[in-house]
């Protein structure tokens, strides 16, 4: 592979911009390779620019992308400057996964017709044995005139004035009533742009990338949830219905880990 033409002065080479961002990340080679599923050597080399333990350019694109996504980076702006300096062009149409990375992203999945009819019928079966239940029981009388039936939508409702339906600000406070058997993870961005990654207790990976200003993700999980934040204060933390307040100081890197109960006991 050819080394290629080196980047204009005023701009990072390919390799610098992905270590940079990996470090304002407060990411280490490990973390990214176990997010990537790029071997730590070869993320070394593409960090100083050397791709030739990439296997070609389609693979050491494809590395790129994964890198790029991985420290909040834009992909398609660094896969066009590698082709730029190193005079290769990318496919004109997407290629099929040939590297591990893309084997994380899941396949979607198609409609299973066969279990929704089963299920439409089960529920109509349910149904009618209710009705036939409950007829039944009343012996098949009917309404007295005058005189409306407890289903009747003229019946007037019990004593109690207040609505069982959620009121509007039922959204805003469900992490108060989070099940107190699991921990339950609410962050906002409200003071700037962060990024987080999030990992439940099997260590599968529930989000990672930046979280816009405004923005808020919720995480459940039965056990812990692992969480590392960019940029800690700018981020404000609900953990089990308690308000934590930020994250920590703006432009600090935070490892927090929470379980199930008070967060703020010892």
């Amino acid at each position: 592979m050819s080394i290629g033409n080196p980047p204009p002065d005023d701009r990072l080479s390919v390799g610098r911009a992905l270590a940079q961002a990996r470090v304002a990340a407060g990411l280490t080679v490990d973390e990214v390779s176990t997010t990537t599923r790029v071997r730590p050597p070869i993320v070394h080399a593409i960090e100083q620019d050397d791709f030739s333990r990439c296997g070609g350019d389609v693979y050491a694109r494809g590395h790129i992308r994964a890198l790029a996504r991985a420290v909040g980076l834009d992909p398609e702006a660094l896969i066009e400057q590698f082709s730029a300096e190193h005079g290769s062009a990318p496919a004109p149409t997407p290629v099929a996964p040939l590297y591990e990375a893309e084997r994380m992203r899941s396949e979607p999945r198609r409609p299973n017709w066969t279990a929704a009819m089963v299920a439409a019928i089960v529920a109509v079966v349910g149904f009618v044995g209710f009705t036939l239940f409950n007829g039944g029981e009343d012996g098949g009388k009917e309404p007295v005139a005058g005189k409306p039936s407890a289903a009747s939508p003229e019946a007037k409702p019990s004593g109690n004035p207040t609505s069982t339906a959620p009121g509007p600000e039922a959204s805003d406070s469900a992490i108060a009533a989070a099940p107190a058997d699991k921990v339950t993870v609410k962050l906002t961005a409200q003071n700037g742009k962060s990024w987080i990654q999030a990992v439940d207790s099997n260590g599968r990976q529930l989000y990672q990338g930046s979280l816009e200003s405004g923005a808020s993700k919720t995480f459940t999980d039965k056990s812990k949830i692992n969480l590392i934040i960019g940029n800690a204060g700018a981020v404000h933390l609900f953990v089990n219905g308690k308000d934590l307040g930020p994250a920590g100081d703006p432009g600090q890197v935070q490892r927090l880990t929470f379980t199930p109960g008070d967060p703020e006991a010892g």
